[in-house]
């Protein structure tokens, strides 16, 4: 079904129907008419596959749609591999929890939100244990306090049931899930970006550009050197 959807993504071949299009490649640009462009895919025995379809013309490249979709598989598996989901770790406590069990769970707690998950931490108040509500607020409130360098109060404490929650999160959050239609629209801003770059490449003059402001410097650089040693 993933396949289906960025199949559905791009134009290929005969589903291009625009007059003409800009064909990028290794050797640079070249603007050609539609039908032109289909030649010359079916002579080299690949595809016409547009991929900035709101460049004016719309940019192409010549090559084998199925390759084309396993770069474009590859480089989204990549993108997703960097991500960082955050998660919500949860810490229980007593009512009535102990100093050695209150610094192993803290020590948990900082570990979690180094990793850039939220805490929540929650004081379980059983049967009558109810009773000392204020005590499991002041235990969150110190939690939350011996956390300050690592991580921020997402909200105080709370009482819901029979459980006091406190939410914390992370002071350098890692980097949120991005949705899948996100993801897409980045990858066609980088693809329309790396396409403009190879226009622009392409188009500039040969004696132009950095090339040119290099030879400059280099001349610039000579003669500050000779006027140094007269």
């Amino acid at each position: 079904m993933k396949n289906d959807n960025m199949k559905n993504q791009y134009r290929v071949n005969e589903q291009i129907r625009v007059r003409e299009v800009r064909i990028v490649g290794d050797g640079g640009s070249t603007v050609v008419p539609t039908r032109q462009a289909l030649d010359m895919a079916r002579d080299q025995g690949v595809d016409l596959v547009e991929i900035s379809p709101n460049a004016q013309p719309p940019v192409c490249r010549l090559i084998d749609y199925s390759k084309f979709l396993y770069q474009q598989k590859k480089r989204q598996k990549e993108m997703k591999a960097k991500q960082v989901k955050v998660e919500v770790k949860e810490i229980r406590f007593g009512p009535q929890t102990d100093e050695h069990d209150y610094q192993f769970k803290l020590k948990h707690a900082k570990e979690f939100l180094e990793d850039g998950n939220k805490v929540r931490a929650y004081v379980f108040f059983r049967g009558r244990s109810i009773l000392f509500k204020e005590q499991g607020e002041v235990l969150l409130l110190r939690f939350a306090n011996d956390l300050e360098e690592f991580g921020k109060v997402e909200s105080m404490p709370s009482l819901e049931g029979k459980k006091m929650f406190l939410y914390l999160t992370p002071k350098k959050a890692g980097v949120a899930k991005k949705s899948q239609q996100k993801r897409d629209n980045e990858r066609r801003e980088a693809e329309a970006k790396e396409a403009e770059r190879i226009v622009e490449e392409a188009e500039a003059p040969a004696n132009g550009g950095l090339f040119a402001n290099a030879k400059i410097s280099a001349e610039a650089l000579e003669a500050l050197t000779s006027k140094g040693e007269e």
